[in-house]
Parts: structure tokens; sequence; C-alpha cells
């Protein structure tokens, strides 16, 4: 019998075509890469204002059907809800010489019933004397959260009036009575959650429905006689320090509250896009250093030092440039700051999703900044693990540069009486702005005695946008309400849906043929609510989806499943998309280095070195581990610390362990350091809270000094 030897040549083609087809059949489907549009439009002059070509601009609604408007939300007929501040700072504004309320303040209902593009109906939802000066309104079906420190109260129209027919207060102990620095408006996420945010009048001491507790503070106090005490360096029921003002998250139910970023002087409104991005504006103390950010979940924005008990200036270096001394940007654990907008007052916030203005619109983000008469847009670009901000006036009441605003100085120029408080999307696809209307604006101070308020409506140049009506009661009307550009609107279609369960999966999938990328975020948020089902087409989209950005919902969406976490860790930790790596970063942030280390490791092969954003991630990250990832990582790199590579000394700086004392020592006094990498060294041994920290500082002044 013979046997037939095998041909090598035959056998060697074979494994290869095997080796091929399978590495061809595994291809890397997820992409890192998307399309921003670009505000790339030409200006024109209408009715006094400045918009876009292409856009009309009308006045909607004016006093006396609405006074002194301080934010608005839209509710699923398509009207506007708004709080008013007529009774605005007694202290500085004698109530006997203006407008005042004696029963308090309002909240009003403001409808356009004829569809002729004009509110022609205005009515009192409530008028109550614990509304002083309230500050943010959410219309969440027949709830009405009102914002009003020290309260968050909710006021609930059980049989569709028009007048509340229950009052509870939902969360209390907001600092910032009758304060500006304080407790704003409540927002619905594509999550269901609730998102809000509070100013740094604190302090703030608020027990959930849970018992948790939140405690924060700062050395802040004044603008008003109410905003006499504070307290930094308190510690919350999560064993954290929380700092100034604060994003919050809870569930519908007032449980599981949560800080997502902190350290903020006065964000007035946090803004959310369907992917779960925050985004907010900041004021700051009138040293042209106003802002506008994304917030990383979790992050620290730089007002006060890392406990509170310090302020921007009290740490301001020698000739360090304004801006990054006031946001404290050259300090490790502290998040990038954004754009700076310069001098001004800015208000409210919006992410615009709708179609009515083309694709290159949507979104866009929208600041209002009351101080400047403008409404800022941005099309936030991906830039690494964070974005790049673009800022274009959209609308203004100003043709000339108002860069050189000062809050006190008045001149007889009306147009500067334009002073938008808020922005906001209506179920028409339209954007309203509300208008304070009043010579001065900050400082706690009004001039307009008579409370003059109104608002303005933008829509496309001869495009008729009319408000849907919503049918709730089936699949289809509940859909479209989800896709609806109103944003607390599509909370009630969400609801319904998720009551469904799997029963609706088949019909949300469907959501992600559309060509509206913000629909298809939103669908992905939804299925994660729905059965085992859903979740499979989530995990599928955060293991091939093409679109990075949903990637970055499947996965903010997953990770709620607590148990779960490494699990998705591991699929999304190699991801080809920083911002992908970036929420994996931030959700490990709280679980300990035996279980998270693999991950973590994995997460830091995939930073370039230059990252601000990812680095700050990766902070997070190993957040109470410093010590054991310093001494694994250190295993990679040079015994010698000046032959350090700059991503691991960059890393370094951020974690500042004190177990790298020595090694920083040497990097900050070796002649062969450059400048910069010397100065980290120094900066992170300023952080590390040691003795002999503060040894090694002290031998480097000498050093200095008998150079």
């Amino acid at each position: 019998m013979t046997i037939k030897k095998p041909n090598m040549n035959n056998s060697v083609t074979l494994a290869l075509f095997i080796l091929f087809g399978i590495v061809s059949g595994c291809k890397d489907s997820r992409n890192t890469e998307y399309v921003t549009p670009k505000l790339d439009f030409e200006t024109t002059v209408e009715n006094d204002f400045s918009i876009p070509e292409g856009w009309e601009v009308s006045l909607w609604a004016e006093s006396p059907s609405l006074y002194n408007p301080t934010n608005m939300d839209v509710d699923a007929k398509g009207r506007i809800w708004v709080t008013e501040a007529v009774n605005y700072r007694d202290f500085n504004n004698d109530p006997e010489k203006r407008l005042n309320f004696e029963d308090g303040d309002r909240v009003m209902i403001l409808e356009d019933t004829d569809g002729d593009g004009i509110s022609d109906s205005s009515k009192v939802f409530v008028q109550d004397k614990d509304l002083v000066a309230p500050m943010g309104i959410a219309v969440v079906g027949n709830k009405i959260f009102v914002s009003c420190a020290p309260n968050l109260i909710v006021y609930t129209d059980e049989d569709g009036d028009d007048t509340p027919d229950k009052k509870e207060v939902f969360l209390t102990g907001f600092g910032g009575f009758d304060h500006d620095h304080s407790l704003h408006s409540l927002i619905v996420g594509p999550d269901g959650r609730y998102y809000f945010n509070t100013g740094n009048a604190g302090p703030h001491q608020v027990t959930d429905k849970a018992g948790w507790n939140l405690r924060s503070g700062s050395v802040y106090t004044g603008g008003t006689p109410y905003n006499d005490k504070n307290e930094p360096a308190q510690v919350s029921d999560d064993g954290r320090i929380w700092v100034g003002g604060l994003a919050l998250r809870m569930k519908k139910d007032g449980t599981g509250l949560e800080v997502l970023g902190h350290n903020f002087r006065n964000s007035y409104e946090v803004a959310l896009d369907s992917y779960g991005n925050m985004w907010q504006n900041d004021n700051d103390d009138q040293v042209v250093t106003c802002r506008v950010t994304w917030i990383m979940e979790g992050g620290n924005a730089g007002y006060f030092s890392a406990n509170g008990k310090r302020t921007w200036q009290a740490d301001k270096k020698p000739d360090q440039e304004i801006f990054s001394a006031h946001w404290h940007q050259d300090e490790p654990g502290v998040m990038p700051a954004g754009d700076n907008t310069g001098a001004g007052s800015p208000t409210g916030v919006v992410v615009y999703e709708g179609d009515a203005f083309g694709p290159e619109y949507q979104g866009m983000l929208l600041s209002a900044d009351a101080g400047r008469n403008v409404i800022f847009a941005y099309q936030p670009a991906k830039k690494g693990a964070g974005f790049d901000l673009k800022r274009r006036d959209l609308v203004t009441s100003m043709q000339e540069s108002t860069e050189g605003y000062i809050w006190h100085e008045i001149d007889g120029d009306t147009r500067k009486w334009f002073r938008p408080s808020d922005v906001a999307v209506g179920t028409d696809g339209a954007i309203y702005i509300s208008d304070w209307y009043d010579p001065v604006v900050g400082g706690h101070q009004m001039m307009d005695s008579i409370g003059y308020g109104r608002i303005y409506r933008l829509t496309p140049k001869g495009k008729e946008l009319k408000s849907p009506e919503i049918d709730l009661t089936s699949t289809d009307g509940q859909i479209a309400a989800l896709l609806n550009p109103a944003i607390n609107v599509r909370s009630i279609g969400f609801n319904k849906l998720e009551k469904q369960g799997e029963a609706a999966v088949n019909e949300v999938q469907k959501i992600l043929e559309s060509d509206n990328p913000y629909h298809k975020a939103r669908a992905v948020w939804l299925l994660s609510k729905l059965g085992n089902k859903g979740i499979a087409a989530v995990e599928n989209i955060l293991k091939k989806e093409p679109d990075p950005r949903l990637r970055v919902v499947a996965y903010r969406a997953l990770k709620n499943d607590e148990k779960s976490v490494l699990k998705y860790a591991a699929i999304a930790a190699n991801d080809p998309a920083e911002e992908v790596r970036r929420e994996v970063a931030i959700s490990l942030r709280d679980v300990p280095w035996e279980k998270s280390n693999s991950v973590i490791k994995t997460l830091y092969k995939g930073y370039d070195g230059n990252d601000p954003w990812y680095l700050e991630a990766l902070g997070m990250a190993i957040d109470g581990k410093e010590e054991m990832a310093y001494q694994e990582l250190l295993a990679n790199e040079s015994e010698n610390p000046v032959e350090w590579s700059e991503k691991f000394a960059s890393l370094v700086w951020r974690l500042h362990p004190k177990s790298a004392v020595t090694a920083l020592k040497e990097r900050a006094m070796a002649k062969s350091t450059d400048d910069d990498s010397k100065r980290r060294a120094v900066d992170a041994l300023a952080f590390v809270n040691d003795k002999e920290a503060v040894a090694a500082m002290m031998e480097l002044k000498k050093e200095k000094e008998t150079q």
C-alpha cells in the first residue's frame, strides 16, 4: 500500500487561504470618524435681528401675556410654559417702584391656538408664594417641575384642566434662595432619567427619595443677604467631595441621585443631546472668561480648588493666563474648559435635533448670552476623546462686536435691552427665545420697572411649521412623540414604549434606519430597556455598528447593568474610537483594581500621550487605584525617570502617586529635562499630599536659589 505524502505547498496555500478568509470575515466594521456639519451661513438683518439667511424671526408673544421670563419648556400640545421672576431680588429692587406680585411668582402657559405663528392665548397655571424668582421649568406629561431654591417642586395636573391638583416638594436643601447661582431647570435625558444642575451658591445638602445624601459647598458666599454661609470639603454618601455648581441625575422616582459633574461657578442650565452628551455654559468673575463646554461624566470643571477651599485667584500662578487660571486648567484632575466666550452672562442652552432647518443645523448646540445680546451656535466636532467647539453668532440684536461687554455699563442703545434668558425647541421644530428685556443684566439688578418680557420665534423663511397632534394611544403615535424635536415631549413616547417591553422591539428597531442620526440614538437607548431581545440588539450595536456615536450610546446604555459592566468594558476597551474607550474608562472609576486592571491597561495602550480628555478619563478610571496602577505600568518604562515616555509622564502627572515622589524630583532637577516636563513634574509634586513631597519641593526651591 502506497501512502501519498501531502503536498506541503498546497497545505500552506490552503492554510493561508483559510486564514485570509477568517481575517476577511472578521474585518472590523467599527469606524472612528463621522461627518459633522459646519455652520457655514451668511447673515441678514430682519426685524432688527441678525439671523442666518433663509431664516425669519417674529415676535411670538409679549407682555402682558408674560413678564420677566427666566425659563421655558414645551408640552405635547406645542404650548410654551414659562417661569416668571417678577419678584426678583427684593433686597436690590424695591417692590414699591416696580411690578410686584404679592401672591408669588407665576408659571404661565402660552399657546398659538389658530396656527398663525403668534401666541393668542395666555393663562396662569400656578401662582405660589413659594415661587420666588424660579429659575427653571420642565413639563413631563402631567407633572410640572419648577426649580426654585431651596426646592425642586412638582405640580401635578391630574385631570388636564391646566391647574395643579397636587403640589409636592420633590427635593429640597439646595442653596441659593433668591439667587442666580442656584437650582436650575430639569430635563429628561434620552435614558429616561432626570438631569438638572445648580450653581455654586451653596451649601447644597439634599437627601434623595432613598435617603442618599448629597453634601456640597465651597468658600463662595454673597450675592444676596441669604447666601451668608457655605461650607467646602463636605463628603457625600458616595465618599466623595463635590464642589461648587453641580450637574445631577436621578431616577424618575427621585432615587439614585448622583453627581455627573462639579466645580462650576453658575451653569444656568444643562442640555443633553440624544447621544447622552451633556452641554453647559458657565459665567465668570467678570474677567472675560465665560465658557461653553461639554461635560464629561464625573468631571471637575475647575472653578475652585479640588476641595472648594480656595478660589482661582488664590491659586493663580505668576504670569498664568487668566482663562487657564480661572478654570484651573494647568492642574491635574480638571477637565478642559471648552470655548472661551469672553465677557457675558450665559443663560439657557439647548441642542437642536429637528429637521426643519435642514441637516446642516441638526445637532446644533445653542447657548444664550443675555449680557452679549446673542444666541451662540456650535456644531460640536470630534477632537480626540472630546469635542472642538467653533462658535457662531446665530441670532443677535447687535450688528457690531459685543466682546467688550461690561455688565454695569449702560447707554441709550435699546438694542442692548434684548436679554435672551432661554432658548427652546417647539414640537413644530421652530426655535423659541425668551427675552428678559432690561437695560442691565447681572449683579441681581434690574431697571425695567414694568417687568416687560417677550418670546421670539425662529423658522425657515417661507416654511409653515405646525405642531403635530400626538396620539399616545398607538405605537405609531408613541414613536412620533419619541422622535419629536421638543426634548421633554420625547419622554412621553419613551415611557409608553418602554411599558410595551419586547413587544415594541421590532418597531423601535425600524428607527435605526432613519436618516436622522439623533433618532437612531434614541432608539438605542430605548432598546436597552426592552427586555433581552432589545439588549441583544444593543450589544450587537456595541460590537459592530460603524458609527462611533452609536457605539458610545450603546455602551452608556449597557453599563447601567452594574453586574455586566466588566463584560461590556472588555468588548469596548479596544474600540478604534477614542470616545468609546473614554466611556469605558469613566465606567471603571468605582471598580477595584484587581477586577479592572486588565481593561485599564488596554485603555492605556490606546492613549496617544496628548489628548487631555482621554487622559482625564484614564485618571477617573484609576481613581483610588493610583499606587497599584503606577507600579504596574512603571514596569514597562525606563528605570531612569528622565527617560520616561511622554505618555507615561503625563499619566504620572495626572495620578501624582506618593510612590512617584523621588522620580518626580529627579525629573524636575535633571538638566536634560525640558522646561514643560519640569513644570509638570513640579506641579505633580505639589499635589502629592505627603511630607516627602513637601521635602522634595523644598529641595527644588533651594536648588533654584543657588543657581
